[in-house]
């Protein structure tokens, strides 16, 4: 027996903002150092089990994924290298991704309500601009591979107030 090849859609990510993408990948890149050093043996009661999920679903994106982002990291890189504020990118993915990526965004919805109950962690929860970054970059995927229109990040910071205005929008050089 066969398998179906899996239904791709193309999903544009309109003016991401360099700067406030690269705060966002240290911080979510600290959570997951983090994670990897708590004691997993710890069975209270919702302690580790945010990070193992988390830690689980990611591996698994990592898995399944990570060479639809092969090409848009690269023009990324080479965006930040020549000093741009923003970069359009262009992924070709699986529709799937959509619905992993809103998992994904619950989940670190709930690690940072897990950085909030303090205890075990160090790492902050992510603060309210990094948090609408990820709302956004995230949804993006869920809606597009749904068959929605992309939202630029310019328009979607412009309609969630808790952006700060110098994060909305690319400065002119």
């Amino acid at each position: 027996m066969t398998t179906a090849p899996a239904e791709i859609c193309e999903v544009r990510i309109l003016g991401l903002p360099l700067a406030l993408q690269r705060a966002a990948q240290e911080q979510h890149d600290e959570l997951m150092r983090e994670f990897a050093l708590l004691d997993i043996a710890d069975s209270a009661p919702g302690r580790a089990a945010v990070p193992r999920r988390l830690r689980d679903l990611i591996d698994t994106l990592v898995l399944r994924y990570s060479s639809v982002g092969e090409a848009p990291d690269a023009e990324r890189e080479a965006a930040r290298s020549r000093g741009e504020a923003a970069v359009d990118l262009v992924y070709t993915t699986p529709t799937a991704v959509g619905p992993a990526c809103e998992a994904l965004l619950a989940l670190l919805d709930e690690a940072d309500e897990f950085c909030r109950a303090g205890g075990q962690l160090l790492t902050l929860a992510a603060p309210s601009q990094l948090v609408a970054y990820r709302h956004w970059y995230l949804s993006e995927f869920t809606r597009q591979c749904s068959g929605g229109q992309p939202t630029s990040w310019a328009a979607y910071a412009g309609s969630h107030p808790v952006v700060p205005p110098e994060q909305s929008a690319p400065r002119a050089m």
